[in-house]
C-alpha cells in the first residue's frame, strides 16, 4: 500500500519517509522503534532522584519569570506539592513563559539534577494532569529513529493506520515449533511491538520478532549447507607447495592465524568438495592477505578468482595492493593477470576488461557488484570471495557463483563474534579464525571522555595534523531531526538539544569548518551521497587531498589509510560495542602511533562500564566476550545496538538465548523434513525461498 494512501501523509512526508527507507506502509510496520519511553506515576517532590529522567505533577507556585545569560534565556518557574517545591528551568525557548501561570494544575517529565546543592528539573516536557493520566500514565510510548521533517507523532500516527489497514496473511510457523518455544502470533507480535501495553508485552513480542529473524537466517543456512552436501567440485585444485615458497619470501611474515586459514583452504580446494568457508578476524588482522593467497593458488591451478568488494574504492586499493605484491615478486612469471571491474568505469575500459575475463586471459578479478552483472561472462571462475561477508546478502553471492560451476566461496568478516554463537550464525559454512595482528602494528591508544574535553580534543586533532596526520570524526546521525512537539503548548522543546544532544555530520561539519586552523581541509561522508559522490571523498582522504574526514558509520566499511592516525568518536554510547570497535580499526593500520577518542555523552554508569571496555582492550574478540556478559536479555528498552550483524532487531549478544533456540527449531524441522515437503512447512518452505532470492544476511 502506497504512504499516500495513509491520513496525514502527502508527497513531501512520503519523501521524507524514504530518507528512513519507508516506501509503503507495511514498512511502516517492520519500521519498529529504537526504545521506549516509560511513563510512570508522578512522583512525590520528595522522592525525586538525580540523573534520571521523572515525572511530577503540582501547582505553579508564581508565574514563570525569563532572565538572561550570555547570551541565552532561561525561563525559570516554580512547582509545589504537599512534599515540596521544585526548579523548572527551560534554555533558549522564552515562549514557554507565557503559558505557565501561578495556581496552573501541570504534570512536568524530565531529567533531575543537582546544582548547589538543590534539585532543578532541566527542559522538562509539560502536560494537562488529566491529559497525562488518561493518554500516557503507565505506558510505553514507541520512539523512532527520525529523520527531518518527520517527528515521532508522525510516525506514531502513520503506523497506528498501517497496522489497521495491512494485515498478515498468516502464520508460516508450524504450531509445534510455536507452542513448544511459547510464541506470540504474527499479528499480536506486529502491534504490540509498535505499541505495547506492558514491559512484559513487549518482552514477548520481542521475542518472537528474534526468534523468527534467527530461525528464518539459520534454516536458510542449513538448506544451503543440505544442498553444498550433494556438491562435488569441478574445481579440485591440486595441494599447493609452490605458495608456500612464495610466502618464504615475502617481506613480512604471516601470523599463525594466518597460516592455519591459508591451509585450511588450501585443503578445502584440494578435497574435491566445494568449499564455502568464513575467514573471520579482527580489525587488521590480515584477512585481505590470506584471501589473495587463496585466490593465487586458484589462479596457479589455472582457474580465474574473483573477489567482490562493498565499495569502488575498496574493490581498487585490493588491485592496487594485488599488483604491488605482484610486480615485487619474481615468483610468478606473468602467470598471474588482474583487472578491475567497477560499475564506474569508462565504457571503453570496462569492454576491455569484459574481455579479457570472457577470454580466460584474466585470472583475478577485482571488482564491487558490478561482478555478477549480465554482461560478465567468466571462462573458469572457481573461487569467489566477499570481502566484509555481512555486506553481501546471498542473493548477490548466488548471483556471482552462478557465473561459474558451483565455484568455491570464500567470505571475510571482521566482526569479532563468541565461536559459540559464530557457529549457529554460519551453520553452513566451515570457519577460520585470525585472532594475532601483522608484526609492527603499534597498539591502540584509546580514551573515553566526556563532552567537556571535545576543545582539547580538537587541538589534538589539529596537532597531528600538523605532523602530516589525518583524523576521523565519527557522528551517528546525518541530519537534526525535528525535535517533537510539546504535548501542551504546541511548541517545539529544546530538551533533547540542549541534554546529551545527537550530533550530526551536517552541521557538525559546518561547525568545525568555523574553528579549524587556516589550511585544515575537511570533507563529509554518510550513507544518502551517491555512490559516487562517496567514492569521490574516500579516494581524496585515501590520497591526502583531505585532512578530516567528518562522517556517519558509512567508513566502517573503507580503504586502508595508514596516514589517519586519530578515530574520534561522537555520543560514543549510541554505538554498539562491535562498531566502536570496527569504527576504531579504521586507525591503526601504519607504524605511526595512533588512537581513538570516545566522547561519552551519557551519565549512566552501564553507558560508562561498556565503553570502558574499549578503553581497556583493542582485542575484538575480548569485547565481544564482554559484550554478551554485559548486554543480557533483560534490557527491553532498547530494540537493538546499532552496529552489529545487520538484523532488523535482533541482537546477537543480548539474544544470544534465543538464537540458541532458534536454531535447535531448526535442527528439529530438518532432521524431520529437510526438503520442507511436509503439508504443514509449505508456507514456511515459500518463505525460506524468498528470504534466500532476497540475499539473507550471513
Amino acid at each position: 500500500m502506497e504512504l499516500t494512501a495513509l491520513k496525514g501523509i502527502g508527497d513531501k512526508t512520503a519523501e521524507a519517509f524514504k530518507r528512513l527507507g519507508i516506501f509503503s506502509a507495511e514498512d511502516l510496520i517492520s519500521f519498529y522503534p529504537r526504545s521506549y519511553e516509560s511513563f510512570d506515576k508522578p512522583k512525590a517532590l520528595y522522592e525525586l532522584e538525580p540523573g534520571k529522567i521523572q515525572t511530577v505533577e503540582g501547582v505553579l507556585t508564581k508565574d514563570a519569570s525569563v532572565n538572561r545569560f550570555n547570551g541565552m534565556t532561561i525561563v525559570n518557574a516554580y512547582l509545589a506539592d504537599m512534599t515540596g517545591r521544585l526548579q523548572l528551568s527551560w534554555y533558549n525557548s522564552p515562549f514557554i513563559k507565557n503559558s505557565l501561570r501561578e495556581g496552573m494544575h501541570l504534570v512536568f517529565r524530565g531529567r533531575v539534577y543537582e546544582k548547589n546543592g538543590k534539585l532543578i528539573m532541566g527542559q522538562p516536557k509539560i502536560y494537562q494532569a488529566e491529559s497525562y493520566k488518561e493518554k500516557y500514565e503507565g505506558r510505553l510510548m514507541p520512539i523512532y529513529p527520525l529523520t527531518k521533517g518527520i517527528s515521532n507523532n508522525t510516525i506514531v500516527k502513520a503506523v497506528s493506520e498501517a497496522l489497521t489497514l495491512c494485515r498478515h496473511t498468516g502464520e508460516y510457523l508450524p504450531e509445534s515449533i510455536i507452542d513448544e518455544y511459547g510464541l506470540k502470533s504474527l499479528d499480536v507480535t506486529a502491534i504490540r511491538l509498535h505499541f505495547p501495553r506492558s514491559g512484559e508485552e513487549l518482552r514477548a513480542s520481542r521475542r518472537r520478532a528474534v526468534f523468527d529473524e534467527f530461525f528464518l537466517n539459520n534454516l536458510a543456512g542449513a538448506r544451503l549447507s543440505e544442498r553444498a552436501k550433494r556438491l562435488t567440485s569441478v574445481y579440485r585444485c591440486k595441494p599447493d607447495f609452490g605458495l608456500i615458497r612464495f610466502i618464504a619470501d615475502l617481506p613480512f611474515e604471516l601470523t599463525a592465524g594466518q597460516l592455519k586459514a591459508y591451509k585450511e583452504i588450501n585443503a578445502d580446494m584440494s578435497s574435491g568438495r566445494v568449499m564455502n568457508r568464513l575467514v573471520e578476524g579482527d580489525v587488521g588482522s590480515g584477512k585481505t592477505m590470506v584471501a589473495m593467497l587463496a585466490m593465487l593458488f586458484a589462479a596457479l591451478n589455472g582457474y580465474q578468482a574473483a573477489i567482490m568488494a562493498p565499495t569502488a574504492v575498496l574493490a581498487a586499493q585490493h588491485f592496487e595492493t594485488f599488483n604491488r605484491m605482484l610486480e615485487k615478486s619474481e615468483f610468478f612469471d606473468g602467470r598471474i593477470n588482474t583487472v578491475l571491474l567497477t560499475g564506474s568505469m569508462s565504457a571503453a575500459d570496462r569492454k576491455e576488461a569484459l574481455s579479457r575475463i570472457r577470454s580466460g586471459e584474466a585470472n583475478i578479478i577485482i571488482g564491487t557488484h558490478a561482478l555478477f552483472q549480465e554482461k560478465v561472462e567468466y571462462k573458469s571462475l572457481a573461487l569467489i570471495v566477499s570481502d566484509e561477508q555481512h555486506r553481501f546478502g546471498v542473493g548477490q553471492r548466488e548471483a556471482l557463483s552462478a557465473k561459474g560451476d558451483m565455484p568455491h566461496t570464500l567470505v571475510m568478516s571482521a566482526t569479532p563474534i563468541p565461536r559459540t554463537l559464530a557457529i549457529i550464525m554460519y551453520s553452513n559454512m566451515d570457519i577460520s579464525l585470525i585472532k594475532e595482528r601483522p608484526q609492527g602494528r603499534l597498539p591502540i591508544k584509546n580514551c573515553v571522555v566526556g563532552p567537556g574535553y571535545r576543545r582539547t580534543a580538537y587541538k589534538f586533532i589539529f596537532d597531528e595534523i600538523k605532523k602530516g596526520r589525518q583524523a576521523y570524526i565519527i557522528c551517528p546521525a546525518i541530519e537534526e531531526a525535528e525535535e517533537e512537539e510539546n504535548e501542551s503548548l504546541g511548541g517545539k522543546t529544546a530538551s533533547e538539544k540542549n541534554a546529551a544532544k545527537l550530533e550530526n555530520v551536517t552541521d557538525y561539519t559546518e561547525k568545525l569548518r568555523k574553528i579549524v586552523p587556516e589550511g585544515v581541509r575537511i570533507a563529509m561522508l554518510h550513507g544518502r551521497m551517491k555512490n559516487d559522490e562517496k567514492d569521490a571523498v574516500m579516494k581524496h582522504f585515501k590520497e591526502h587531498e583531505t585532512d578530516i574526514l567528518i562522517s556517519t558509520t558509512v567508513v566502517e566499511v573503507g580503504v586502508d589509510v595508514p596516514n589517519a592516525t586519530v578515530m574520534m568518536i561522537e555520543n560514543a554510547e549510541r554505538f554498539g560495542l562491535a562498531e566502536l570497535h570496527q569504527l576504531r580499526g579504521r586507525v591503526g593500520r601504519g607504524e605511526a602511533q595512533s588512537y581513538c577518542i570516545m566522547i561519552n555523552t551519557s551519565v549512566s554508569e552501564k553507558a560508562a562500564e561498556r565503553l570502558g571496555i574499549l578503553n581497556n582492550s583493542n582485542d575484538g574478540f575480548q569485547i565481544a566476550e564482554e559484550d554478551l556478559r554485559l548486554r543480557g536479555p533483560g534490557d527491553v528498552f532498547g530494540v537493538r545496538q546499532s552496529g552489529d550483524i545487520d538484523y532488523r532487531i535482533a541482537d546477537i549478544y543480548r539474544d544470544a538465548a534465543i538464537m540458541k533456540d532458534a536454531a535447535a527449531a531448526v535442527k528439529e524441522l530438518m532432521d524431520r523434513d529437510p526438503e520442507l515437503d511436509e503439508p504443514e512447512h509449505q508456507r514456511l518452505r515459500r518463505i525460506s525461498d524468498e528470504y534466500l532470492e532476497k540475499g539473507y544476511i550471513v
